[in-house]
């Protein structure tokens, strides 16, 4: 019986023990991974409590998950590589004490500095009004009428003029290049104000007085009709009707043909050749009064020089005019580009023979031009091989320097008036020997 007895005692003793066993190993045996990561923390916290966490500001612009990832990879780099704190420093908690000191100040330096930082990129981002200054209007008047190219305009205008088979008239060529360049400030004005919005999305032309809002719309408006009235009036009452009848032609073929169509189709390449072949038509009309046929040859060259001109330029800036919504051939049709570009360098060389059989140079002339114009059809034909930047703005330059060469060599070829006058003579001479044999 006391047997019995004890083997209860024990049984009900041990019973407690084997629960707590079996929990323990149930325990070990379902061990999450939340437990495990409070096993850890655990760890770090007793036996690296050198260790600290600091809270950041959060930026105001959301960060991708990446960055933040490679943050993450930073932060734990940084703190691997901390060192145990040797016993001869100080104790623990002065030092922490002193850290936590230096992070206050730190982030009330940091509160200090952050408002004034902000306003002013707010007050930066707000709009500003303009305000136009009598010193800066001359300025911003030359960029509104786009002064270099209306400088081209008069020289192109004054070659003509000095081509003519005609005496020199200084007062006609005075009137002539002053209504040709008023003329040619209108057309540049109001093709600026058409174009606002579109200029505003090009990089080449954000700066525009009329995109900053320099000027107002109607003063832009107002200097248009203050140059181009007086500038027609001058052509046709001081010149004659027939170059004032060019010179209004050309405004509305820039203004309303030109200008829209730079949205419509690619054709607006050909039709802005045109309107920057008259200005030379308008020098020969100012000084002979009649269109002749020197004068349809100094158009025929302008033109044709326009097209490897424009189209190296605007191979370089296909973006801009993509992004602007502008039609060119260079964005929609770059085979066709380069085709012409070459065809017109080509046709230059073509255009410089007739010159002496039209009687308005001398033969010297073709032979002259021919290695500039060899040149230019050169880089014409990389460019159209290559279709590359480099090779377009080789093009692009070379046609700034290959114009005036080849208009001054142009006029240094130029036939005089007394061999025209010679040559006439000996002409009505033979004319009238043949009428005196054949009569009776």
């Amino acid at each position: 019986g006391l047997f019995v007895w004890h083997l209860k005692n024990t049984g009900i003793r041990q019973i407690p023990c084997q629960f707590v066993h079996l929990c323990r190993v149930a325990n070990d045996r379902l061990i999450t991974f939340q437990y495990f990561n409070f096993l850890k923390r655990m760890y770090v916290t007793q036996y690296n409590k050198d260790l600290s966490q600091r809270a950041k500001p959060k930026s105001d612009s959301v960060a991708s998950p990446f960055r933040e990832l490679q943050q993450l990879d930073q932060e734990k780099k940084v703190i691997h590589k901390f060192r145990p704190i040797s016993p001869v420093h100080q104790p623990l908690s002065e030092t922490s004490s002193r850290n936590e000191l230096r992070e206050i100040k730190s982030a009330a330096e940091t509160e200090d500095s952050g408002p004034p930082v902000r306003a002013e990129s707010k007050e930066d981002r707000q709009w500003k009004e303009m305000k136009l200054r009598l010193d800066d209007l001359p300025g911003i008047l030359a960029r509104l009428s786009k002064i270099k190219l209306t400088a081209l305009v008069v020289s192109t205008a004054s070659a003509g003029f000095a081509m003519a088979p005609v005496p020199f008239d200084l007062t006609c060529f005075l009137l002539a290049s002053l209504g040709t360049g008023l003329a040619s400030c209108a057309a540049n004005s109001i093709n600026q104000f058409f174009e606002v919005p579109f200029d505003s999305n090009m990089n080449r032309t954000k700066n525009r007085p009329l995109v900053r809002g320099q000027i107002s719309p109607l003063l832009a408006v107002c200097f248009a009709a203050s140059c181009g009235v007086p500038g027609i009036a001058l052509l046709t009452l001081g010149v004659n009707p027939l170059t004032g009848a060019l010179g209004a032609f050309n405004i509305f073929l820039y203004t309303c043909c030109y200008t829209p169509m730079k949205r419509m189709s690619i054709a607006n390449t050909w039709v802005g050749a045109v309107v920057g072949a008259i200005p030379p038509v308008m020098g020969w009309t100012a000084a002979t009064g009649s269109l002749d046929a020197g004068a349809l040859l100094l158009g025929g060259i302008l033109y044709s020089w326009q097209f490897p001109h424009f189209n190296a330029l605007s191979w370089g800036l296909r973006e801009d005019y993509s992004r602007g919504g502008y039609c060119m051939m260079s964005v929609t049709h770059p085979g066709l580009c380069r085709r012409v570009a070459l065809r017109h360098c080509l046709a230059l060389i073509g255009l410089s023979t007739v010159a002496p059989v039209l009687d308005i140079t001398t033969w010297t002339f073709p032979v002259i031009s021919l290695p500039i114009n060899l040149y230019i059809s050169y880089l014409g034909f990389r460019f159209y091989r290559d279709a590359d930047r480099s090779s377009s703005r080789k093009l692009f330059f070379c046609s700034l320097w290959h114009l005036p060469m080849l208009l001054l060599v142009m006029f240094t070829c130029k036939k005089s008036l007394l061999e025209k006058e010679d040559k006439g003579d000996l002409l009505g001479g033979n004319h009238g020997r043949a009428m005196e044999i054949t009569l009776p």
